[in-house]
């Protein structure tokens, strides 16, 4: 009996040691000596238990605004307020042209005291809109500004006198009040007045009248002479009323004197950027973008006539539906057509503004050969043209347009 007591008390002392081997005795208590075990970090890269459904993924950003983020943005700065002058960017913006070349631009209104020029060179704007010569200017006193686009192929700038004055030429000019908008606006007049031997800067030969942007003081015969451009005052004149009849004035009330005729006319509206700017990588593609995409919208505004006056209206212009029709009806006969394509530099015509600003001293000397880049336009012509755009408009004509009271 002893001897099977012993076995029985060693049997059961093994078949212990077996259970706690393989797992079975309970776990150990709180007082129980426990090995820690690191927890992963939470960084939400652990995976779920098998069998849980998974959360459903953040869903990505769609087409558009992986589009936006992914949009350059540009500045463009404009000489004036929104009106059919500017109307191809605004038309270009509308239209999604400048997101499709993945730009995102925003345009800059101008006012009497910004100066496009200025605001470009200073860099708080990659393109701006200006006459050629003041940029010319610009450049001669330092700004590094090139043109990259002569959108206008010619000038739209006017002298204005009544027909009854008995003003029947520059000449008759002399010793008269002739009105000029100045801020670099004058140079054509002056040009003029020189080339008939009368000297602006001597008040005994000629009154220089600094004049508003309207047309009050020659409807008022407070000068005799007023500057006007044919898609703007020529227009406030005919939308103004005659007090003696109570009908609107008649292009037959005034004479006109034309700056292409008399000689002097310089090349005006272009696109102008920085020559550092472009120098940078990859900005000479954002400036290529941007020429085609403008391009388009003139193109547009040629096309679409009434829909591209609307854009303009919708841009919240100072005048009525109206003047901006007459206004783009003027606009489009100063761009097409375009024999070479629309923004490429007429030579004879640069080289002609360039003797003007020389002979008559808007420039001391004329500019170097990088103050223009005809490469980019070209560029941009050439990729419109290959997709069937018509980039020249040789069969462009204007239209009859209705001239309403007060532009209205």
């Amino acid at each position: 009996m002893k001897i099977t007591n012993r076995l029985l008390l060693i049997f059961l002392l093994l078949l212990t040691l077996t259970l706690v081997a393989c797992g079975g005795a309970e776990e150990p208590g709180d007082d129980a000596a426990t090995v820690p075990v690191e927890e992963p970090a939470d960084d939400g890269a652990a995976e779920e238990p098998a069998g849980e459904e998974d959360e459903p993924a953040e869903e990505p950003a769609n087409d558009d605004e992986v589009a936006s983020e992914e949009l350059i943005p540009v500045r463009l700065q404009l000489q004036w307020v929104a009106q059919s002058q500017f109307a191809g960017y605004y038309a270009a913006q509308a239209q999604g042209f400048y997101e499709d070349e993945g730009l995102d631009v925003t345009i800059l209104e101008g006012a009497v005291e910004i100066v496009p020029q200025q605001v470009v060179a200073a860099g708080d704007a990659e393109f701006g809109i200006a006459w050629v010569p003041k940029m010319l200017a610009s450049r001669e006193a330092g700004a590094d500004l090139v043109n990259i686009a002569q959108v206008f192929q010619r000038s739209g700038t006017i002298q204005v006198a009544w027909a009854d004055s008995g003003i029947e030429s520059v000449a008759d000019w002399a010793g008269m009040r002739v009105g000029t908008w100045g801020f670099g606006n004058e140079w054509e007049v002056f040009a003029a007045l020189r080339m008939n031997d009368i000297d602006p800067d001597n008040p005994d030969e000629v009154t220089i009248v600094q004049q508003p942007f309207d047309m009050s003081l020659l409807l008022n015969r407070e000068i005799d002479v007023a500057q006007a451009e044919t898609y703007n005052e020529w227009a406030q004149l005919l939308e103004a009323t005659n007090p003696e009849t109570g009908e609107l004035y008649q292009p037959e009330d005034f004479t006109v004197f034309d700056y292409n005729e008399i000689g002097t006319a310089m090349l005006q509206d272009h696109v102008f950027t920085r020559e550092s700017w472009l120098a940078e990588e990859g900005n000479e593609d954002i400036a290529l973008r941007f020429l085609r995409a403008s391009f388009r919208g003139w193109i547009y505004c040629r096309d679409n006539f009434d829909e591209c006056v609307q854009i303009v209206l919708d841009n919240g212009p100072t005048l009525g539906e109206g003047h901006m029709t007459w206004q783009l009806n003027e606009i489009n006969d100063l761009i097409w057509p375009s024999p070479d394509g629309i923004g490429v530099m007429d030579p004879d015509l640069y080289q002609q503004t360039v003797d003007i600003s020389v002979d008559f001293g808007v420039l001391t000397a004329a500019p170097d050969d990088a103050a223009v880049r005809t490469d980019l336009a070209q560029q941009a012509v050439s990729d419109l043209e290959a997709e069937g755009l018509d980039v020249r408009g040789l069969e462009f004509e204007k239209r009859d347009v209705e001239v309403t009271p007060g532009g209205e």
